[in-house]
């Protein structure tokens, strides 16, 4: 029972590490996206100041074409974190799966432990009970 109460607490500890990791990555995403998009607000600001909203033109400006690839460097890194955030999700799926079957494993081991006990204990009482009745 208690080496059943070790892995439980082992198992929780890895949903929560689990827990942690895709919480992490979320954040980050949600940090990137805002990143990308006060990068898409200067780019507008600049193409605006500038009257050039054309990315071929030669007189585009250096700032927002240094921005646009910042962004795309930004949504490229988003798009791999993604990839990261689904594996993340599917493994805290798993660890929660694996911490619900010892879960269940300690709960019927219990039930069996007292089911015994009740009937060691309807046995006392039978046999205190047939006594009685040999009395009488």
């Amino acid at each position: 029972m208690k080496n059943r109460q070790g892995l439980i607490k082992l198992k929780r500890f890895h949903v929560d590490e689990k827990r942690r990791q895709v919480t992490q990555i979320e954040t980050m995403l949600a940090d990137f996206d805002r990143m990308a998009e006060e990068l898409d607000n200067q780019i507008r600001q600049e193409q605006e100041r500038v009257g050039i909203d054309d990315v071929s033109h030669f007189a585009y400006p250096t700032f927002a074409r240094a921005a646009a690839q910042r962004r795309d460097n930004i949504v490229n890194s988003a798009n791999e974190l993604k990839d990261q955030l689904s594996k993340a999700q599917d493994e805290l799926k798993d660890a929660i799966a694996e911490l619900k079957k010892v879960e269940l494993m300690q709960e019927r081991e219990i039930k069996r432990e007292r089911d015994a006990l009740e009937a060691i204990e309807q046995d006392n009482m039978d046999e205190i009970a047939g006594r009685y009745a040999h009395r009488n």
